[in-house]
This record gives structure tokens, sequence and C-alpha cells, in this order.
């Protein structure tokens, strides 16, 4: 696909997530002067309800091709996630998910990614290396940003808020890093996804105090010890 081609799919997404951000519930956005207006971008956003992603490419200054867990992408919301250029995400094989995005990136565009892998509690207790790998393989900043209000303590994972909820969203500092000389590829990694990790949790916490907004205090993606691991994964 070419970057123009890649540019008018992301856009497509871009009305819908606007109606839902602003009409359907009330998305106040801060910290939008922070993302990078050309260039290369991931986005990386804490992840606790099922309408993350489409606040996210609702509100973000620039088209985002999000990365989702490929589940989705079935029946009509399917079709229009492959439509609008969203990348499915195969738990058991991530590969092709992560060149799908790497091409984005090298077109100049922006990736959006949930590097905690599932929803949760969004305290970024748990970061992947997907984010750190997509990083260092295309040089793009990653611009971390913090959503909240999506789901509430209690409400279960694929719970939609309730109309006109308000929601927040702070769009923080992009963070950058080279890899070392002498370092291996794997301790690059680490120390990216530990960069980011950081980074993403201090404007959650920010994101907080601005908006008196809590995170939920209850994990629905847990599994109790000695009942097996939650799988799942968006």
């Amino acid at each position: 696909m070419s970057t123009a081609a890649s540019l008018r799919a992301a856009r497509r997404a871009t009305p819908l997530g606007w109606l839902l951000s602003r009409v359907v519930w009330r998305t106040r956005v801060v910290g939008a002067e922070n993302m990078p207006a050309e260039g290369p971008v991931i986005v990386a956003a804490n992840h606790t309800g099922v309408i993350d992603g489409p606040i996210v490419f609702g509100v973000s200054p620039r088209p985002v091709h999000m990365m989702i867990k490929a589940s989705m992408f079935r029946g009509p919301i399917g079709s229009f996630l492959r439509w609008s250029g969203q990348i499915p995400v195969d738990r058991e094989n991530g590969r092709p998910a992560l060149a799908a995005a790497l091409s984005v990136l090298k077109r100049g565009d922006v990736v959006g990614i949930f590097p905690e892998g599932r929803r949760g509690r969004g305290d970024l207790s748990e970061v992947r290396g997907g984010v750190a790998w997509l990083a260092l393989a295309s040089g793009a900043p990653v611009v971390p940003a913090a959503v909240l209000g999506t789901r509430r303590t209690g409400e279960g994972a694929g719970r939609l808020p309730g109309f006109r909820r308000r929601l927040f969203v702070l769009i923080g500092e992009p963070v950058s890093m080279e890899r070392a000389p002498g370092t291996t590829g794997k301790q690059a990694q680490e120390q990216y996804a530990q960069l980011v990790a950081n980074a993403l949790k201090a404007t959650v916490e920010a994101a907080v105090e601005l908006s008196g907004i809590a995170l939920p205090l209850d994990d629905p993606g847990a599994v109790a010890p000695g009942r097996g691991t939650a799988v799942q994964a968006d």
C-alpha cells in the first residue's frame, strides 16, 4: 500500500472515532500538541476498556493504524476495521502484525499499540516487548497516551461505558532511545520497553491527577491462581 493509500485508509476511521469520543461520550483531550506533526510515530496507550482503540483514533491529531486483536475482525466491524487500515494481531503469532505495523511506520504514518497486551487495570503492571521492537526497528518516537474512564471498577472488560460518560485522554511528550554500542538486541529491547513503561505510567498518573478519574481497581482479565492463564489480548 502506498503512503497516500495508507493515509486515506486510516482517515476513514477518524469520523467514527470523533462521533464516539465527542458525541456518544464526552472526551477531554490534553496534550495534543505533543504529537509530532509528521514522520513515523508510535502511540502507546494504556488499556482498560473495549472502546480505548476508537477513542485513540478519534482524538489523535493524526490518523492512526491501531493494532487490534484478530478476533475483532469479524462481521461488519471487521469489514470496517480492514477498510480503515487497522492491523489485526494474532495472539499466537504476532509477527505478521509487527511486520504490517513496521511497514506503516516506514511510510511515515502512525501506529497505535496497547503495550500491556490486553484489557486490565491500565496501570502498566506488565508491558510486552512489541512496542520496543517496533520503535527500534523503525526509529519512530513513542508517544504515551493515557486513556481514562472507559471502564470503571466492577464493569466487564467488554462493557460499553454509559452514554455521555466523561472520558479523558492525556497525550504525553515523545520518548525515544538509540541502541547503545555493545548492547545486544534483546538488551536494547528490554531497556526501551522499560523506558516506554515508565513514560506511560507517568502519563497515566498525571492524567488521573488532572482529571480526577481513577483507574479501575479490578482486572477482569486476571485469573485466580490455579485456574489457568488469561490469554485474550487486544
